[in-house]
């Protein structure tokens, strides 16, 4: 067997289907939407992913899985057209509010998931997908993300398959395998015939910049789903013996920047 042989779109989905991934309905974001949507000024992270862009040449933008629109609002000025499109109408009404607020007047919102019909999403110069690669078929998001970037597509993939510290994991009991990570989709891509680019960009995990307790615990909680009483205990002692690993939210994680240019 070469490397030819294997189907890594399969592969994936294989692995996706082992680890218990699902996709949260998007009720579960739109409860979270206006937490989220504060504006709280340029992130890090927003700046650590535009910073690796081209944008000569480019006057459209798709930005897909946009949440409350940091990669898309922070572009809009540059651009002279720009789609934020999620399956949450809560992220989506903070996007266009918030794109009001800056009076950003290009920017339009789009409701579609994954893994619906885009055959009428308008391709644009640039794709981004920042932080929402984590879905059921990798094989079949990577062709549509291709297929709607005229130019070029920026997207990120968690490295090492897991959104919280491992310790945290193992207190609650729920330490199933981690999620199929960013090597998947750079192989699928070398089978789409592209030439991915690589770089990482180190974040704080989902648990970080909780102010107190219950902040943490509701946040533990989007992840894993309810917690009873003898898991609350054990966080609660974790978070109490050390308040900087705490507002941490323990280990940071990578992310995986991939890039790649659809032109010949």
């Amino acid at each position: 067997m070469t490397h030819a042989d294997i189907d890594f779109g399969q592969l994936y989905r294989a692995h996706m289907a082992a680890a218990g991934g699902r996709e949260k309905p998007p009720e579960e974001w739109d409860a979270r939407a206006e937490t989220m949507g504060r504006m709280s000024g340029e992130s890090r992270y927003v700046d650590d992913f535009i910073g690796r862009m081209d944008l000569s040449g480019c006057a459209t933008l798709l930005d897909v899985g946009c949440g409350t629109g940091a990669i898309a609002l922070a572009l809009a000025p540059r651009l002279q057209k720009v789609y934020g499109l999620d399956y949450s109408q809560g992220m989506l009404d903070v996007v266009m509010r918030n794109a009001a607020a800056l009076g950003l007047d290009h920017v339009a919102p789009l409701r579609r998931a994954w893994e619906d019909d885009w055959s009428d999403v308008p391709a644009c110069d640039i794709v981004t997908a920042s932080r929402s690669t984590t879905v059921m078929d990798m094989a079949d998001a990577l062709a549509k993300l291709d297929a709607k970037a005229a130019k070029r597509v920026y997207l990120t993939s968690l490295v090492g398959g897991r959104f919280i510290d491992a310790e945290v994991a193992e207190l609650l009991g729920r330490t199933r395998p981690a999620l199929p990570d960013y090597i998947y989709i750079v192989n699928i891509l070398y089978r789409m015939g592209r030439y991915p680019r690589l770089d990482y960009i180190e974040n704080a995990n989902r648990l970080a910049g909780t102010q107190d307790f219950e902040e943490f615990a509701r946040k533990v909680a989007f992840t894993f789903g309810e917690i009873d009483a003898a898991g609350r205990a054990r966080l609660r002692q974790w978070y109490d013996a050390d308040p900087e690993r705490a507002r941490r939210g323990g280990a940071p994680f990578r992310w995986a920047f991939i890039s790649w240019e659809t032109t010949p």
